[in-house]
């Protein structure tokens, strides 16, 4: 059998350096380098920094801020320093630091640079989804053949080489320009090709693993793209010999290293330090009673602020289950023209829900206020895409129309106003839909219409288990969350990463529907589930700019109009202090929390309507019990889990199988995009220029930009909010248990050997001391706590062989 390499496999190889990117409108937080998290971590940005030219760590300002404002403990850092082989102060190593780092740019290449531009345009035309108002010709034969296509036409393109006359597969053009390098350098030059622009890489890798409508009508295929790209690169006469493997490592990668090490250290070991403090006084109190209501949050950092401001107010107990709530779906709104996939990006939906009108008179209200409302939007949007209409647009309006700009510029306060007053004339799909969760016996694709009553069970079983609940309240709230701006390219980013870069409510409806099933009550009771008669489940969906809660009421009986009505009154007095919080963080008073983040929802021009996950730096799993009295200052994702519950570690398995999977991803995304924002972020919003409804440039043109705005993760060009650390998980169960999983999960256990996050251990069998994960599956206490009689076991925990 033939070992010797082929053009599909060598692409297959390549395209792995360069991590997946997802359209604009449904923008999910992944690690840029997920490509490269086989590698140790200081291995994987050495070889980005080669392909990609990014920076891998924060820069000898970010580490001097951190030291002088406390965040970094001295006698750890002079711990890891000295390892590392340093003996200098830390002041003279960051001079060194900053002085090493200075980089000189290199000369652009004239011609790599037109292909560059070239082959933007035609990408960019190809992929548009939807906001071109004149589509690229011959899209439906695919990207490859289209290019065939319009390339005599395109005078930008050199009549020259294999370009002037294309073969018509990008195969037979590859073969082509490869014919005089070796098999064994194809590879590397996939590899440099590719990276030449990762946002338009990843975009094409996204699309083609996503298999989604617009790849179903107008296919692209890495092959496709790299037959084009290389063939202009031969018409120009470009070089395309990969260089020479590996790159003199950057002196202040060792050093940036030994200093990221002791901040991350420092504020783990704070955060462990309370987490077992808590879990002793957790073991010697009395936790039972059953709360007034029963809140379950995405386990997003944001819903840390807003749970324990609820909490505050009265006896109020709240959780933190992953936003999608466990129910992977594709989801279709009444008014939206497609469907989502709302749930994490590791999973694949298993079940279609649409929403269905229950109320035809309110339906009818809808459908007309709405009618008015999209007949405005559609009519602003095509004056903004078309200068010839916009002047005269605007000359007839008149001054009408000059005040209504003036408005949403000088007053978004009041404009706020006054769209909420609107919409309240406008019925939300929720007061008069349902989501079809029953199996309806058919199929929309490849998916099922609805649940099966055995799915359904399994679905809300698995939320309680995962959550350790024993007793449940007459109210219980499953409550999504979602983002309002204006404006904003990157509003879906701000919303669930679990559902997708989508709103929770729907998914949150759809898990409160299924657990208010008669049918599925009687089951879960069996189950050892004591569900009272009394108790009614509901959802919601926390606006995270603004921190007003939507009670989606409408089943709500009236034996419980009581509870409801103390609830929504106990909620607006957390939103008062949670906006009050939000708002000083953002530079702003405080006593003005609800009028400053309702400003900010409201005005178009907006660069930061709130901090989204900036700050993110620690995911603590364990009952809430151990944070409830600590202010994390919305800087952990908080997974609920009893590990007393949960005897055969399935429950802890599926939490760090799923959810801490997807938090690494998303603090790796704020991690590297705070780092080196040009190469690994996104720039200023105020110069992004939107494209075909799929991503943004920097300027007119050039490659997609692949993660967060600066607005996002900076308080001033040199400043950072985010304060650049890798996820230091903290997990509240027998370290056994953790290493068992551990050791059943090799893509787990490698994640942490090669230090894309760390974990520790709060282990309330072994008197609630604290272990930390060093490599292979070996842990080593962190620290002890001092008493008269400590016990005789006090090693680490190994797993078996």
């Amino acid at each position: 059998m033939s070992t010797e390499p082929t053009i599909h496999d060598s692409i297959d190889n390549a395209a792995t350096t360069v991590g997946s990117l997802w359209p604009i409108h449904s923008f999910v937080t992944a690690n840029p380098l997920s490509g490269l998290e086989d590698l140790p971590f200081g291995d994987a940005v050495e070889q980005a920094s080669d392909l990609l030219g990014g920076r891998g760590y924060p820069s000898a300002e970010t580490f001097r801020r951190a030291l002088h404002r406390g965040r970094i403990d001295t006698e750890l850092l002079e711990a890891e320093l000295a390892e590392a082989g340093y003996d200098d102060d830390p002041e003279t190593l960051l001079d060194l630091m900053a002085d090493a780092t200075d980089a000189t740019g290199s000369d652009a290449d004239a011609a790599v640079d037109h292909v560059d531009n070239v082959v933007t345009k035609w990408l960019s035309a190809f992929l548009d989804e939807g906001s071109a108002y004149w589509p690229m010709p011959n899209r439906d034969a695919g990207f490859y053949a289209a290019f065939r296509e319009v390339a005599e036409y395109d005078n930008e393109i050199p009549a020259e080489g294999i370009v002037a006359d294309l073969p018509e597969t990008p195969t037979e053009a590859l073969e082509m320009v490869l014919e005089s390098y070796p098999d064994h350098q194809w590879e590397p030059i996939f590899e440099e090709q590719l990276a030449a622009l990762p946002g338009w890489t990843g975009f094409i890798k996204q699309r083609v693993d996503a298999e989604s409508e617009w790849q179903s009508a107008y296919p692209i295929s890495l092959e496709g793209y790299l037959a084009a790209r290389l063939a202009l690169l031969d018409a120009v006469g470009a070089d395309i010999e990969p260089s020479a493997d590996g790159a003199d490592l950057n002196p202040a990668d060792e050093l940036a290293g030994a200093f990221l090490r002791a901040w991350e250290a420092t504020y783990r070991g704070e955060l462990v330090e309370t987490v077992a403090a808590e879990s002793q006084s957790l073991a010697d109190s009395d936790t039972s009673g059953r709360p007034d209501a029963q809140l379950v949050f995405c386990i997003d950092t944001r819903s840390e602020i807003i749970r324990r401001h609820i909490e505050a107010v009265d006896d109020y107990g709240t959780h933190g289950y992953a936003g999608f709530f466990g129910i992977p779906i594709e989801y279709q709104g009444y008014s939206a023209d497609v469907s989502v996939d709302a749930c994490p990006p590791i999973l694949e939906p298993q079940h279609r829900i649409t929403e269905i009108p229950t109320d035809d008179d309110t339906q009818a209200s809808h459908d007309r206020w709405s009618g008015i409302r999209e007949a405005a939007d559609e009519l602003i949007e095509t004056v903004a895409a078309n200068a010839a209409t916009a002047y005269g647009f605007v000359e007839s309006t008149g001054s009408g129309y000059g005040l209504a700009l003036a408005a949403r510029t000088l007053l978004p306060g009041r404009m706020y106003d006054l769209f909420d007053a609107t919409d309240e004339r406008v019925p939300d799909e929720h007061e008069f839909c349902d989501p079809l969760v029953h199996h309806q016996h058919t199929y929309a694709g490849d998916l099922p219409v609805g649940l099966t009553t055995e799915e359904k069970i399994e679905y809300a079983a698995t939320a309680f288990e995962l959550m350790g609940w024993e007793e449940f309240s007459r109210l219980v709230v499953f409550t999504g969350h979602a983002s309002e701006t204006t404006n904003n390219p990157y509003d879906s980013s701000l919303d669930c990463g679990a559902c997708a870069g989508n709103p929770g409510g729907p998914n949150a409806r759809v898990l409160a529907a299924i657990c208010n099933d008669a049918d599925v009550k009687t089951a879960l009771r069996e189950r050892g589930f004591d569900i009272p008669d009394d108790t009614v489940f509901l959802a919601g969906e926390h606006n995270t700019t603004t921190d007003d809660i939507e009670l989606y009421d409408a089943d709500v009986p009236e034996s419980h109009a009581d509870d409801l009505e103390q609830l929504r009154a106990d909620l607006a007095a957390a939103r008062e202090r949670a906006t009050a919080e939000r708002a000083e963080s953002m530079g702003a008073d405080a006593t003005s929390g609800i009028s400053e983040t309702e400003r900010r929802a409201a005005d178009w021009a907006e660069t930061r309507p709130e901090w989204g996950l900036a700050g993110n730096a620690g995911f603590v799993v364990g009952p809430r019990e151990l944070t409830s009295d600590l202010d994390l200052d919305g800087r952990a994702f908080l997974h609920s889990y009893d590990w007393s519950t949960d005897p055969d570690g399935d429950a802890l398995e599926a939490i760090l199988t799923g959810p801490m999977v997807v938090t690494q991803w998303i603090n790796n995304q704020y991690y590297f995009s705070t780092v080196d924002n040009a190469v690994y972020g996104s720039g200023s919003k105020v110069t992004h220029n939107p494209v075909g409804n799929i991503g943004v440039y920097q300027g007119n043109g050039g490659d997609l930009m692949t993660g967060l705005p600066l607005q996002s993760l900076m308080v001033a060009d040199d400043e950072p909010y985010h304060q650049p650390l890798r996820l230091s998980t903290v997990i509240h169960a027998p370290v056994e248990r953790v290493n068992a999983i551990l050791a059943d999960h090799e893509e787990l256990a490698n994640l942490l050997d090669n230090n894309w996050l760390s974990a520790a251990v709060v282990d309330p069998t072994q008197d609630h001391r604290a272990f930390c994960y060093e490599s292979d599956l070996e842990w080593t206490p962190m620290s002890v706590r001092p008493e008269a009689n400590p016990p005789e076991q006090t090693a680490p925990a190994v797993a078996d062989d």
